[in-house]
């Protein structure tokens, strides 16, 4: 699985596109991979035959192991099929004389290749004596002399081991999990760490807890068993009572990213209801414009063209909180984030520059963005380095609501359902085309005031939509 970069250290195999025995070419596309950003294609670096497919779909893999092997030279009995892997995980070639050579980079998920290294995994070594191994044993003690009862007793002082083998994703885990590798048994190969022994150090743990102490009873004559009364049978309407879904890639990521947002930045959340009349007959108007011919011509595009003019005219909502530095960060460019409904979850790709476009550029960039996203084919650079976002719940028939902010982004606009409803309009109550917006914003940098005009400004304009030539 090579490196996707972008921080991400796992994928899912979403499908496979070759089988074994199957004659691939280098560049061509074998399987597909969602990461928590998108899915992706990823091509092989090998022309041959596929030897074997290590996975099987919907299998989550970390990166850097193996997923698929080649064979290079079919047919030649003294040769080993080649693995595709990162060439980091490579041994380098040598020369004549004995030096080694450098070699290309192989292509990852989003374009570029990893270096290529020559440095190879040491062998684990082995500890010098018993002490080394003493809190294994003696939980393992526990578990076989206790009657199923596992007590971690405080193992006695012992010299320090060799630091465990294993890869980064998997020593994430067992910081997020608690779990001191040095306690943990490897059953993967050259003595290294996997996921599963992680996972099974938790669960051995967590019966530790669970399981009471075995205490002796006095023995009892057997009693006859009890008539088992019939149990009703539950009644399912339409099939199981319950659908299990798991928890991975696009979803998860989200899930994980709204968690961290919504417990970093205190949210503010501020509400308008606004009459955009005229801005919907500027939209019709815009479709049979000759300059905008073959666009997709909305509401959603002058919604954000007025957020874009509120933005410039309030620059300090476009900014970000850097706590390492204990810095506000103003950025001078706008990158639109666009929340977008995908089957793989909820997305945030942005238009790069947005405050730099003309209305058919800025039409043109949303309707590219929409579509990549509901072929699933974002990247994950598009959904890097977003400054603020629009959400539209109004395509739902909501009003509004509260959302939350993408992480590291400083407001996120919420677009309700746009109504007809009674308003006042010169004095008498008519039937006017009416909408709620919600702006949420982050309140360490952002303050009352400076969120109460941006979201004014949005109003005025999409009230006024002339202002988006007086306020230029």
């Amino acid at each position: 699985m090579p490196d996707v970069g972008e921080g991400l250290t796992e994928a899912e195999i979403l499908k496979w596109y070759v089988q074994p025995g199957d004659t691939v070419t280098d560049g061509q596309v074998v399987c597909e991979v969602e990461t928590a950003k998108a899915a992706v294609e990823l091509p092989i670096p090998y022309d041959g035959v596929v030897h074997e497919l290590r996975f099987p779909e919907g299998t989550t893999v970390d990166v850097g192991e193996v997923i698929i092997s080649v064979d290079v030279a079919p047919g030649a009995a003294a040769e080993q099929p080649q693995t595709a892997q990162p060439a980091a995980e490579e041994p380098a070639a040598k020369d004549s004389a004995g030096e080694a050579e450098p070699q290309g980079r192989q292509p990852v998920l989003v374009g570029y290749g990893v270096a290529a290294t020559s440095t190879k995994r040491r062998p684990r070594k082995q500890p010098a004596a018993a002490p080394a191994a003493q809190p294994a044993a003696a939980l393992q003690g526990e578990l076989n002399g206790r009657a199923g009862t596992v007590t971690a007793a405080p193992a006695a002082p012992a010299p320090a081991g060799p630091r465990p083998l294993a890869k980064p994703p998997v020593r994430k885990l067992a910081k997020d999990l608690g779990v001191d590798l040095a306690t943990v048994t490897p059953t993967g190969p050259d003595g290294i760490i996997t996921r599963e022994d992680v996972h099974a150090a938790v669960s051995l743990a967590a019966a530790s807890i669970a399981a009471p102490a075995a205490v002796p009873v006095p023995a009892q004559a057997p009693q006859p068993e009890p008539q088992q009364q019939p149990q009703p049978e539950a009644v399912v309407a339409g099939g199981a009572r319950e659908t299990r879904i798991p928890i991975k890639g696009v979803r998860k990521a989200t899930a994980q990213a709204m968690v961290g947002s919504a417990f970093t930045a205190p949210h503010v959340t501020e509400f308008v209801t606004v009459d955009v009349t005229r801005t919907m007959r500027l939209v019709e108007e815009l479709k049979s414009d000759k300059d905008m011919a073959g666009l997709r011509v909305n509401p959603l595009l002058l919604v954000a063209k007025a957020l874009l003019v509120a933005i410039r005219r309030n620059p300090g909502i476009n900014a970000s909180w850097d706590e390492a530095a204990q810095e506000i960060v103003v950025k001078h460019y706008v990158n639109l984030g666009i929340a977008a409904a995908t089957p793989r979850g909820l997305i945030v790709p942005n238009i790069k520059d947005a405050h730099a476009k003309t209305l058919p550029e800025l039409s043109q960039a949303l309707s590219e963005l929409v579509s990549t996203a509901r072929e699933g084919k974002t990247t994950p650079a598009a959904m890097q380095g977003g400054t603020v976002t629009i959400t539209n719940v109004g395509v739902f028939g909501v009003d509004t609501g509260t959302p939350i902010l993408n992480p590291g982004e400083s407001a996120i606009l919420a677009v309700g359902a746009i109504k007809l409803q009674p308003w006042v309009h010169k004095g008498k109550v008519k039937p006017r085309q009416v909408t709620t917006l919600a702006l949420s914003f982050d309140h360490r940098l952002v303050d009352g005031e400076l969120g109460s005009k941006v979201l004014a400004d949005v109003a005025a304009v999409l009230e006024q939509p002339k202002r988006l030539i007086t306020w230029a």
